[in-house]
C-alpha cells in the first residue's frame, strides 16, 4: 500500500503546473474547503461500507481511496510550491543595481563565463539570478570568485521562452533550476563584510558562517581547485576529464559535445549514480582493507556490512555534494541512504519499492525536479535495469567458464541497452525532440569502456589529487590515454554510420498509444501477453487524416511571424519565421520541426512566403530540408526544392480547401510585382481566409509586413471585406494599422506577432491605442504565445493560447 501511495504522489507531482480545460485537476490546488469535505466523506463513506463489503473489497476501497489523496495532495503541494517561486521570477528587462553572493562554482562558455549568484536586495528573500560577464571583463580581472559580496550593476534579463508546441522550454529549466532571472553583468564592485553589515544583510552573513554552509563552500572551492590543475596538466581532453569527474563542462570544447549529442549519448558526460557508487566502493574498500589488517577485531563487535555502512553513506554524501547535488547523484544518494535505514531495521529490500520511495522523498525536498530530463531519464533507467535483474534472477544458476561468462555479460548489456533505448524513447522526445537512432550502439561500445576504466580511472585520480598531486596528474595522463582510445573509437564510428540528430515529435494520440504499448512491452510476461502491445497502434492506423477540424495558429518564433493553417489533410504554412545564427538556434530546426512533428505533419502542401525579409522566409531554406514542400508562394522569385512548384503570388489567386475553407490574395496586383524588391515591406502578399461554418471567428486577414499604402489601397479595393481577425501588420508597427482602416473593418480581434524585448517596439504602444480607442481586443505571441484557432465538434471557432496552458509560462 506504501508503494501505491508513494506513486500517486509521483503522479499528483507530476501534473504540477498544467492548466487544461478539458482536464481541469489544477482546479483542485484553490479549493482547500473542498479538499477537506472529500476527505470527510471518504471517511463516512468507509465507516458505513466497512460492516457491508469482504475484506477483499475493503482493502480495495482503502487503497484507492488512499491513492486518490495521495495524487491530490501531491498536486496541490507541489502547485504551492511553484507558485511561492514564481512570485520572485522577474519579468520584464530593466537596469538594475543588486548586491549579491557568490556560493557556487562559474561556468566557462565560449566568449562569457555564467554565474549563479544569490542576489540580496531584489525581493524580501534571497534568490538566484544567472549572471553573465563577457570574456574582455574576465580579461580586466573584473571577475567573481567564491565566498565574496559583490556589488553589480547590468541589465536583468528575464527567462523567456519559445512558447509553441514543441519547442524547448528555456523558462521551466529556470524555474527547476530555481534561478529567477537573467542578468547581464556590466559593472562589478567588491563589497566588504563591514559594508553588508552596514546594508543591514547581517543575516545572511552569519549564515554563511553555518558549518553546513562552510562545507558546501569548501565544495565549491576544492572543485574550482580540480578545474585549474586539469588545466595545468598536459592532457588532449581537458574538458571530457572534467565533465567525467565533476559534471563541469567548463573545459568541454564545442566539437566534443557536438559529437556526443551526434551519437545520442550526452548522458554520459553527466554525473550519475555508478560515478557515486564507484567513488564510495574505492575508499570504503580502502577502508576495509586498513581494518582487515589493523584491526581484525572489530569484526567481532559489528558485522561488516553495519560497519562500513556509515562510512560508505558518507562518502556517497560527499561526492553527492562534490558534484552540486545532481539529481542522479541525489537519486542514489536516497537510495543508498534508504537501503541503509532498512539494513539497520532489518526490512526485506525489495528495488521497486526503494525506486518509488526515493522518488517520493526527492520531489517532497524539491517538487519541481519532476520538471527535470534528468528525474526522469534517472528514474527510468533504473526502473528497466531493475526489470532486466528480476529476470536474470528469476533464471536458474549454472556454472560458466570464462568465454561462456563473457558472452552471457555481453548479451546483458546489448539486451539492456536495446532495452533502455526503447523504454526511454518516449522521455526522450519529451524532452529533446531528437534522436540518434545508432546511440544503442555506441552505448554498447562506450559504456563498459567509461563504467570499467575512464570513470574509475578519473576518480582515482580525484582522490589522488588531494593526497599526492604528482600520482594524481599521472593518472589523469593515464586516462587522457584512454580517453585518446574512446576518441579514435568514435571518429572511426562516425566515418562509418555519419550519424546525425534527426528532430523527431509527435501528436498526443501517438504519444499515449506509444507510451501504453511499451507499458504492456515491459511487463511481466505472466500479466498480459507482450502481443498486445501491437493493440496500442491500431487507433493510428484507422485515423482519417479528412476528419481534422481547421486550425490556424499564430506561432511564437520571436521576431518574426509564421502561420500554420490545416484543414482536413491540407497543410500550409503562411511565412516561416526568422534565421539569424543558425550555429547558435535555429528557428526552422528548433521551434517549426518541432511544431510540425507533433502535429503529424511530414508534408506541407503549401507554403507562402509574403516576401523575403529574413524573419518572414529566413527559416525557408531550412524547412525545405527537412519536410517535403508541394507549392511554394512568394512575392519575389526563391529558390525551391526540385520536387516542390513555385509561382509569384498576386492579386485574383484562390485555394479552395477542405471544410469549405476559401484562402484569396488580396495582394499585391500582378502590375506591382516588379517592385517587389525595393518595395519588399508594402508588396507583402496579403491572404484573406474564411471559414464560413465556424462562429463566431469566420473571417481572417493577414497583412504581412504591409503598411498604411496597402490598407488605403484594401479599403478602396474590398470596402465591404469582413474582419473578424486581423493578423495585425508588420508586427503591429506603428507605420501599419491605421485608424482609419481599423475603424472600418472593426475586427472582433487583433493578433501581432513579435519577439519578447524585441529593439523595435513591437507591437507599437501606438497601435495599441488606437485598438483601445476602437475597443478591439487584442492578443501578441509576446503574452500569449502561439495563437491557436480551431473549429471544435459544435463549429466553435476556440482560441487557445499556448501560455495559458502551463502556469509557469503565463503572464
Amino acid at each position: 500500500m506504501l508503494q501505491l501511495i508513494g506513486l500517486a504522489w509521483v503522479i499528483g507531482i507530476a501534473c504540477v503546473g498544467i492548466r487544461s480545460s478539458s482536464f481541469p485537476i489544477h482546479s483542485l490546488t484553490s479549493m482547500p474547503s473542498a479538499m477537506v469535505l472529500l476527505i470527510l466523506c471518504s471517511i463516512v463513506v468507509q465507516y458505513l461500507l466497512q460492516a457491508r463489503l469482504s475484506s477483499i473489497y475493503w482493502k480495495c476501497l482503502n487503497v484507492g481511496v488512499a491513492g486518490v489523496l495521495s495524487l491530490v495532495f501531491g498536486l496541490i503541494y507541489a502547485d504551492t510550491q511553484m507558485q511561492q517561486r514564481l512570485q520572485w521570477r522577474e519579468l520584464q528587462p530593466e537596469f538594475a543595481e543588486v548586491v549579491v553572493y557568490v556560493r557556487q562554482l562559474n561556468q566557462l562558455n565560449d566568449n562569457s563565463i555564467s554565474q549563479r549568484v544569490e542576489v540580496l536586495n531584489r525581493h524580501p528573500q534571497t534568490v538566484t539570478w544567472l549572471a553573465t560577464l563577457a570574456q574582455t571583463q574576465v580579461d580586466q580581472e573584473q571577475n567573481l570568485e567564491l565566498g565574496h559580496y559583490y556589488k553589480l550593476s547590468g541589465k536583468i534579463r528575464p527567462a523567456h521562452s519559445y512558447a509553441t508546441a514543441g519547442a524547448f522550454d528555456v523558462e521551466r529549466w529556470y524555474l527547476q533550476q530555481n534561478i529567477m532571472s537573467g542578468f547581464r553583468v556590466e559593472q562589478i564592485q567588491p563589497i566588504s563584510a563591514e559594508q553588508i553589515y552596514a546594508m543591514g544583510f547581517t543575516q545572511h552573513w552569519r549564515a554563511q558562517q553555518t558549518l553546513w554552509a562552510k562545507f558546501r563552500l569548501w565544495i565549491e572551492q576544492q572543485r574550482y581547485q580540480i578545474r585549474l590543475f586539469i588545466q595545468q596538466q598536459p592532457l588532449h581532453h581537458q574538458g571530457l576529464i572534467l565533465a567525467l569527474l565533476t559534471g563541469d563542462k567548463s573545459l568541454l570544447d564545442a566539437e566534443t559535445e557536438a559529437q556526443f549529442q551526434r551519437f545520442g549519448i550526452s548522458h554520459l558526460l553527466a554525473i550519475s549514480g555508478p560515478h557515486v557508487l564507484i567513488f564510495a566502493g574505492m575508499l570504503c574498500w580502502a577502508l576495509r582493507q586498513l581494518i582487515r589488517y589493523y584491526r581484525p577485531h572489530w569484526y567481532l563487535w559489528m558485522p561488516k556490512q553495519y560497519l562500513l555502512m556509515l562510512p560508505f553513506l558518507s562518502c556517497v554524501l560527499l561526492y553527492t555534494a562534490f558534484v552540486g547535488f545532481e539529481i542522479p547523484a541525489l537519486r542514489t544518494l536516497l537510495m543508498c541512504s534508504l537501503v541503509t535505514v532498512m539494513l539497520v531495521l532489518k526490512q526485506k529490500l525489495q528495488g521497486f519499492a526503494l525506486l518509488i520511495y526515493s522518488a517520493a522523498l526527492l520531489l517532497w525536498f524539491d517538487p519541481l525536479s519532476v520538471l527535470s530530463a534528468a528525474f526522469w531519464l534517472s528514474y527510468g533507467a533504473c526502473f528497466i535495469l531493475l526489470r532486466i535483474y528480476q529476470s536474470l534472477s528469476a533464471q536458474p544458476r549454472i556454472e560458466l567458464n570464462r568465454w561462456q561468462q563473457l558472452k552471457h555479460a555481453s548479451k546483458i548489456l546489448i539486451e539492456s541497452q536495446w532495452k533502455i533505448f526503447i523504454a526511454l524513447f518516449p522521455l526522450v522526445i519529451v524532452f529533446f525532440k531528437q534522436v540518434a537512432w545508432i546511440a544503442p550502439l555506441i552505448n554498447i561500445i562506450a559504456i563498459p569502456l567509461i563504467g570499467m576504466l575512464i570513470v574509475p580511472l578519473d576518480v582515482l585520480a580525484g582522490i589522488c589529487f588531494f593526497i599526492f598531486e604528482p600520482l594524481a596528474s599521472i593518472l589523469f595522463q593515464l586516462n587522457d590515454l584512454a580517453m585518446a582510445l574512446l576518441r579514435l573509437i568514435f571518429r572511426g564510428m562516425e566515418t562509418v554510420f555519419v550519424p546525425r540528430l534527426h528532430t523527431l515529435s509527435m501528436s498526443a494520440a501517438v504519444y499515449v498509444c506509444l507510451c501504453l504499448g511499451l507499458f504492456l512491452l515491459f511487463l511481466p510476461q505472466s500479466v498480459l501477453p507482450k502481443t498486445w502491445a501491437i493493440l496500442c497502434f491500431v487507433p493510428l492506423i484507422i485515423v482519417d487524416s479528412q476528419r481534422q477540424p481547421f486550425e490556424l495558429t499564430v506561432l511564437d518564433v520571436g521576431q518574426g511571424q509564421a502561420l500554420f493553417l490545416r484543414s482536413g489533410h491540407y497543410n500550409m504554412m503562411i511565412d516561416v519565421g526568422g534565421s539569424y545564427d543558425e550555429s547558435k538556434f535555429s528557428i526552422g530546426q528548433q521551434i517549426l520541426r518541432p511544431f510540425l512533428a507533433v502535429h503529424g505533419i511530414k508534408q506541407l502542401d503549401l507554403v507562402v512566403l509574403s516576401h523575403l525579409d529574413q524573419d518572414h522566409s529566413g527559416a525557408f531554406p531550412h524547412l525545405q530540408n527537412e519536410v517535403n514542400i508541394q507549392h511554394v508562394f512568394a512575392n519575389q522569385t526563391v529558390d525551391v526544392a526540385v520536387n516542390s512548384k513555385f509561382n509569384l503570388c498576386q492579386q485574383g489567386q484562390q485555394w479552395s480547401l477542405p471544410h469549405q475553407v476559401q484562402i484569396q490574395v488580396l495582394s499585391p496586383k500582378p502590375s506591382q510585382l516588379p517592385y517587389a524588391a525595393q518595395q519588399q515591406n508594402e508588396l507583402s502578399c496579403v491572404l484573406y481566409i474564411s471559414v464560413p461554418s465556424a462562429q463566431p471567428y469566420q473571417h481572417f486577414l493577414v497583412m504581412g509586413d504591409a503598411g498604411w499604402a496597402t490598407e488605403y489601397q484594401l479599403l478602396q479595393e474590398y470596402p465591404d471585406l469582413k474582419v473578424d481577425v486581423l493578423i495585425l501588420g508588420h508586427h503591429g508597427s506603428k507605420h501599419s494599422s491605421a485608424y482609419d482602416f481599423l475603424a472600418h473593418f472593426k475586427p472582433k480581434l487583433a493578433v501581432a506577432s513579435a519577439g519578447f524585448d524585441n529593439r523595435y517596439g513591437h507591437p507599437s504602444s501606438l497601435v495599441q491605442q488606437r485598438l483601445a480607442a476602437l475597443n478591439i481586443p487584442f492578443m501578441n505571441t509576446i503574452q500569449q504565445g502561439s495563437v491557436r484557432f480551431s473549429v471544435d465538434a459544435q463549429q466553435r471557432m476556440l482560441i487557445q493560447p499556448y501560455r495559458q496552458q502551463k502556469l509557469w509560462l503565463q503572464r
